[in-house]
C-alpha cells in the first residue's frame, strides 16, 4: 500500500509540474518576515486645477531639487490610468555642447530593455513561432547547453556565466564591439561551463538575453534592431527608440552616457550586444510601453500574465523574477513588476504598480546610483504618505 501511495505521489507531482509550463499565471510566494514596501495607489486629488494636484507636484518638484543639487540627471515621468501626472527633464543631454535633456533626447535603457527582448519572445511563442519549453538548440544548433531551455534564459535559471565577466578570459582586445553572432561563436568556440545545473535555481546573467535576441533574429529571419522597429517600436509611435548599434553612432538627439563627473564613457566590447541592453528610449516612450500591456496589443492577457508569474522558489520573501520581469508579489494580491537598469552612466527605473495602472519612468544618463531610489520615494509622496529615511531600493538591473 505504501509504495502505490508513493507511485501515486509521484505522479500527482509529475502532472502539477507539467502543469506550470503552460501559459496559466503563477502563485506569487509567501513571505515571511519581511515588510511590505509597496501597498495600493491612491490619488488624493480629482484633476491637475486641485490644490491637492499642486501640493503633490510641489512635493515632487522640491524633491527634485534635491536630486539635481546631488548631482542627479535625467528624465521623469509618472503616470496613473493612462495619465501623464508629472514629467520633468534635469540637465544635459550632451554636457559638452550644452544641449539640454528634452522629451525626444533618447536614454540608453540599459537592463530595462530586458522587457521588450522577453515580451518579443513571448509574441512568438504566443504565434507559435516558438516555444519558449523547448531547448535552445533546437533552434540554434551549435548551442552548447544541451539542457537549457529558452524559458530558462528568460526566467534567468539556465546557469549561463555572464559574458561581461569571461569575454576578457579570451580576448585581449576589449575596446572594439562584437556583436550577438560573434558572442554566440564564442559560446560554441570555448563552451564556458555552467555555474549550476539548468533551472535548480535563480542566478541574473547578461549572456541569457544577448541568446534570446539572436533567437529572435534565427526565428524571424530578420535583425533584431529591424524586428523591434517594425514590429513594437513602430506600431507604437515610439519615435524615439530604437536599437543602438556603435557603427552607425547615436543619432543627434540621442544622449551620451557620463560617469559621475562627467567623463564620458567610452564605447567597449559589449556595446554591440543587444538583447540584454541597447534600446534607447524616452519617458514618453516608455509610457507608451507600459500602457500596451493594459491593453494587450502584443500579448494576451494569459500571456501578459504568464509572463509576470514569479519563477524562483528557493528563497522565502516577496522578491522574484519572472519571464523579463522583477517583481515583489505578496499574499493580499498586490504585485509590483518592474526592471531596472545599468550599463555604463545610465541609471534606469521602470517601476509598475499593474493592479492601479501606476507607472514610475526615471532614465538617467549621468551614473548616480541614488536613482534607484527615486521609485519608493515618488510612491510615497504622490500617495501623500510620510518618507522615512529607510525607504532604499536595492540597486537592481
Amino acid at each position: 500500500m505504501q509504495r502505490i501511495l508513493t507511485v501515486f505521489t509521484a505522479l500527482f507531482l509529475l502532472l502539477f509540474a507539467s502543469r506550470q509550463t503552460g501559459s496559466e499565471a503563477v502563485a506569487c510566494p509567501k513571505y515571511i518576515d519581511e515588510p511590505k514596501k509597496f501597498g495600493s495607489v491612491k490619488i488624493y486629488f480629482e484633476d491637475t486645477t486641485t490644490v491637492e494636484y499642486q501640493l503633490m507636484k510641489y512635493k515632487l518638484d522640491s524633491f527634485y531639487r534635491i536630486q539635481v543639487a546631488n548631482g542627479f540627471n535625467g528624465s521623469v515621468l509618472i503616470g496613473y490610468q493612462g495619465h501623464i501626472i508629472y514629467e520633468r527633464y534635469f540637465g544635459y543631454a550632451d554636457k559638452g555642447t550644452g544641449r539640454r535633456l528634452t522629451k525626444d533626447a533618447s536614454v540608453q535603457l540599459a537592463s530595462t530593455s530586458k522587457t521588450f527582448t522577453a515580451t518579443a519572445i513571448m509574441y512568438l511563442h504566443q504565434h507559435k513561432y516558438l516555444n519558449i519549453n523547448h531547448k535552445v538548440k533546437d533552434y540554434l544548433p551549435n548551442f552548447p547547453y544541451a539542457n537549457v531551455t529558452i524559458k530558462m534564459l528568460l526566467n534567468h535559471r539556465s546557469g549561463i556565466p555572464d559574458y561581461l565577466k569571461w569575454y576578457a578570459r579570451y580576448r585581449k582586445n576589449t575596446m572594439t564591439p562584437i556583436y550577438n553572432d560573434e558572442l554566440m561563436s564564442m559560446f560554441a568556440q570555448y563552451k564556458p561551463g555552467l555555474e549550476f545545473t539548468p533551472d535548480t535555481r535563480f542566478k541574473y546573467s547578461n549572456s541569457n538575453y544577448a541568446i534570446l535576441a539572436r533567437l529572435i533574429e534565427e526565428v524571424t529571419e530578420m535583425t533584431y534592431k529591424d524586428f523591434m522597429h517594425q514590429y513594437f517600436f513602430e506600431p507604437m509611435g515610439m519615435k524615439n527608440t530604437f536599437v543602438y548599434d556603435p557603427a552607425d553612432g547615436l543619432p543627434g538627439k540621442a544622449t551620451k552616457s557620463y560617469r559621475y563627473n562627467w567623463v564620458e564613457y567610452p564605447v567597449m566590447f559589449a556595446d554591440g550586444v543587444y538583447g540584454d541592453k541597447g534600446i534607447y528610449s524616452t519617458v514618453q516612450d516608455m509610457y507608451r510601453w507600459d500602457q500596451s500591456f493594459y491593453f494587450y496589443e502584443f500579448l494576451d492577457s494569459n500571456t501578459t500574465e504568464y509572463a509576470y508569474g514569479p519563477c524562483s522558489f528557493e528563497r522565502p520573501g516577496v522578491k522574484n523574477y519572472g519571464l523579463g520581469w522583477r517583481m515583489y508579489c505578496y499574499p493580499d494580491g498586490d504585485k509590483v513588476v518592474f526592471h531596472n537598469g545599468w550599463w555604463h552612466g545610465n541609471n534606469t527605473v521602470f517601476l509598475r504598480f499593474i493592479k492601479d495602472n501606476f507607472t514610475i519612468i526615471v532614465l538617467g544618463n549621468k551614473y548616480n546610483k541614488n536613482i534607484y531610489n527615486h521609485g519608493p520615494a515618488l510612491y510615497r509622496l504622490v500617495n501623500n504618505s510620510p518618507l522615512s529615511s529607510g525607504f532604499e531600493e536595492e540597486g537592481y538591473e
